[in-house]
């Protein structure tokens, strides 16, 4: 299983992602779910994965393949997000396609993805890519998208989400979920991918990797369960908690009675 999410906020989007790949109790391991494709000063691409590994493999080596031999058409040509995400989409289907047609064993090939990035002179965006090859994209009431293993880390995403979020604000949030997922989803594992993309800023962004016992990523998660207790105790109390308690009537040593 896995667990991606991105998040657009008026400054900037913020991309994260687990790690772990599980084909069964054999064949556990850890992949990248997280591909960039940049040029600076024109264009930048993040691509999270989720779904069969073969399949979500083969469609980020036919981008970059297209890319490097300058196939019409590809990412570094195409001249909106909209095209850009219809051409990732139109790729995700030929390749289930292709993997289907040769497949013996009933297989389950398809694949979804988080697309996202800017392209100079135009705003940051976000897109969700199903099998089929169709996409939404986030909305200013629901600014964030996420695939795989959701369950666990939205709930976070939906109190505390907002356009006007700080970006590193989101990416913390990014990093809660994804933890708060980890501890409820075994499937679900480092090391953790981050990625801080600043709107205009046209580069690479700030990738950052936690594993499992980096410091920045343990102290996170004990602030965030501490939090959590800190919390708890604040809670408004029931009514009868805050009612006097009756005086209570226990015997004495002689046999008499005594109010305490």
């Amino acid at each position: 299983m896995t667990y991606c999410v991105a998040i657009k906020t008026d400054s900037g989007l913020v991309f994260a992602s687990d790690s772990l790949t599980n084909a069964g109790i054999d064949h556990v391991s850890t992949y990248s779910k997280m591909h960039t494709f940049v040029q600076p000063g024109n264009r930048m691409f993040v691509l999270l994965a989720a779904g069969n590994l073969a399949t979500t493999q083969a469609v980020v080596k036919r981008l970059r393949d297209d890319c490097q031999l300058g196939n019409p058409p590809c990412l570094n040509t195409l001249t909106s997000m909209s095209d850009a995400v219809d051409y990732v989409g139109s790729i995700s289907a030929d390749v289930q396609r292709t993997q289907a047609a040769r497949d013996t064993a009933s297989t389950n090939f398809e694949a979804t993805f988080i697309f996202g990035g800017q392209i100079a002179g135009q705003t940051p965006e976000i897109y969700m890519i199903y099998p089929q090859g169709n996409h939404i994209h986030e909305s200013a009431a629901h600014p964030f998208l996420q695939i795989g293993e959701t369950k666990y880390g939205k709930p976070i995403l939906d109190r505390v989400i907002r356009p006007d979020t700080p970006l590193e604000q989101a990416a913390r949030c990014a990093l809660v979920s994804i933890n708060s997922t980890i501890r409820s989803n075994l499937t679900v594992g480092p090391p953790v991918e981050l990625l801080i993309y600043s709107a205009n800023a046209l580069d690479s962004g700030r990738r950052l990797l936690f594993s499992e016992d980096h410091p920045y990523y343990r102290a996170l998660g004990d602030a965030w369960i501490d939090g959590l207790r800190q919390s708890l105790i604040y809670l408004p109390a029931f009514e009868w908690e805050n009612q006097p308690q009756p005086l209570q009537v226990v015997a004495s040593n002689t046999g008499g009675q005594m109010q305490g």
